[in-house]
């Protein structure tokens, strides 16, 4: 079977998109495309997202169309904003916000590279400083009964010129007041994910909390202190188990410039029962930004 990664969209170039035109390949996903177009009626560089027909199943389907109605009813400065749904005779497509930047995941991998073992670390106050914003942007989308669910560095965008965050890929979004819909399918990113949604159990908000968790937790240290697996299977087994001892190691034990102090918030991020982490967003947010008034001064 083809996949997106064999495709040759060369011949897409010039081709009109809705009330754009596709001007560059800019890069490719698990299953969708993202190209730079010129958006003709407002005279502006956007996004457009493309899911090839012959690359089409049900679930990638049902998927792309989940993120295009969660996206668009969501209005925030650190979420992607989107334009515009609809589809071709080649394929499905979604229209949005041109975010000029990098994710934050090459950042993390880029920091992880640095030769001076001091060195190898987020700034703390950036750090908080994207992690709130995130929380915000959250707390948003959950008041609107939207999970985002695969919330990571890889689906966070830092915006070039101004080094805000923005959250993309709202493809396995679940709207909470939607009617429920059976799914034998784990949906996420194995790293990131609730142990609720391994469970396949019912999710809410707090799954991004606990998602968010791990985030901050890998941008404050090197590297993720977690047993080493063979494969994704074998990590989400091993998460199941150990629950509370899946981190070995509290990140002011990986990262000399930390204190105790965000251990404690951290872990309540990370508790294995959704009742124990924060409740919201913003309640994860106000001990951040307590912390940093306290701890972080330059």
């Amino acid at each position: 079977m083809t996949t997106l990664k064999e495709l040759n969209f060369d011949h897409l170039i010039g081709q009109e998109v809705g009330t754009s035109t596709l001007v560059k390949e800019l890069a490719r996903g698990g299953m969708a495309a993202i190209f730079i177009a010129y958006q003709r009626t407002l005279k502006r560089q956007i996004a457009v997202k493309i899911l090839p027909k012959s690359l089409l199943t049900p679930y990638a389907a049902e998927l792309f169309q989940q993120e295009a109605e969660a996206a668009a009813i969501l209005s925030h400065p650190n979420i992607v904003t989107i334009y515009e749904v609809g589809d071709t005779e080649d394929f499905l497509f979604i229209t949005m916000q041109l975010v000029k930047g990098r994710p934050l995941s090459d950042y993390i991998k880029r920091v992880r590279k640095h030769i001076l073992p001091s060195k190898r670390f987020l700034p703390l106050k950036s750090t908080i400083r994207i992690i709130t914003r995130i929380l915000d942007a959250l707390d948003y989308a959950h008041s609107q009964d939207i999970v985002h669910r695969d919330i990571k560095p890889a689906n966070i965008l830092i915006e070039s010129h101004t080094g805000r965050p923005i959250i993309t890929d709202f493809g396995l979004a679940k709207m909470v007041r939607g009617p429920e819909q059976e799914c034998s399918m784990i949906a996420g990113t194995p790293t990131y994910m609730a142990p609720e949604q391994i469970l396949n159990n019912p999710v809410d908000g707090r799954a991004d909390i606990y998602a968010t968790g791990v985030m901050l937790f890998e941008m404050l240290v090197s590297n993720l202190p977690v047993p080493k697996c063979a494969n994704a299977r074998e990590l989400l087994t091993r998460r199941l188990e150990l629950k509370e001892r899946l981190f070995q190691k509290r990140p002011s034990e990986m990262n000399p410039m930390l204190n105790g102090g965000i251990d404690e918030i951290v872990f309540k991020a990370l508790s294995h029962d959704p009742e124990k982490r924060y409740p919201t967003g913003n309640e994860f947010l106000k001990v951040l930004e307590a912390y940093q008034r306290q701890h972080v001064t330059n």
